[in-house]
C-alpha cells in the first residue's frame, strides 16, 4: 500500500505512518519493529501527527474524518466529522490542547484535543488546503492552499491576519 505520511514521536523513539490500506502504523525507530496497527478509518490515511507529549496521535483521511488515538494502547479516542472532503493535513498545537485540520473542502477546522469539540471553522481559502501548522507559541496557525496563498490565522478567535501570495514575494 502507498504510504502518504510519516511523523516522529517527540522523543524520537517511535515513527507513525499513514497508509493507503486505511491504517496508521506505529514503529519502533531503533529496531524497525512494528509496535501497533491502528484501524478506524474507512479510506486512505493522508496525514499523521503526534501530540507534543507523545501520548496521542492524530490522523486525517480520505474518509473526511480526523481520528485521535491514544498512542500507547491504540485506543480510538475520537473520530471527528465536519469536513466535507478528504482531510489533507493535521497538526497539534504546541501545548497539545488543540488540533488543526485542512481539507480538500478548502476549510481549516480547529478542534479541542481533549473533548473533540469543534472550536472554530476557518474559511477563506478558495481551493484545497494542503498544509496546516501552528507557530511555536501556538498563537498563530499558518495554512497553505492550492489557491496560491498562505494564510495566517489567530488561533484564539480564528481571525485571518494576513494573506500571503508567494508569487508576489511578500505580504
Amino acid at each position: 500500500a502507498m504510504v502518504f505520511s510519516a511523523a516522529f514521536s517527540p522523543d524520537g523513539t517511535r515513527l507513525a505512518s499513514g497508509s493507503g490500506d486505511r491504517t496508521v502504523t506505529l514503529w519502533e525507530v531503533a529496531t524497525g519493529t512494528l509496535l501497533r496497527t491502528l484501524s478506524g478509518h474507512s479510506s486512505e490515511v493522508t496525514s499523521v501527527a503526534f501530540s507534543p507529549d507523545g501520548s496521542r496521535l492524530c490522523s486525517g483521511s480520505w474518509d473526511s474524518r480526523v481520528n485521535l488515538w491514544q498512542a500507547e494502547t491504540g485506543e480510538l479516542l475520537f473520530s471527528l466529522s465536519g469536513h466535507e472532503k478528504t482531510v489533507t493535513s493535521v497538526a497539534f498545537s504546541p501545548d497539545g490542547g488543540a488540533l488543526a485540520s485542512g481539507s480538500l473542502d478548502s476549510t481549516v477546522r480547529l478542534w479541542d484535543a481533549k473533548s473533540g469539540n469543534l472550536l472554530r471553522l476557518l474559511a477563506g481559502h478558495s481551493n484545497v488546503v494542503r498544509s496546516v501548522t501552528f507557530s511555536p507559541a501556538g498563537d498563530l496557525l499558518a495554512t497553505a492552499s492550492d489557491d496560491g496563498t498562505l494564510r495566517l490565522w489567530r488561533a484564539a478567535d480564528g481571525a485571518c491576519l494576513a494573506v500571503i501570495v508567494p508569487a508576489e514575494q511578500g505580504w
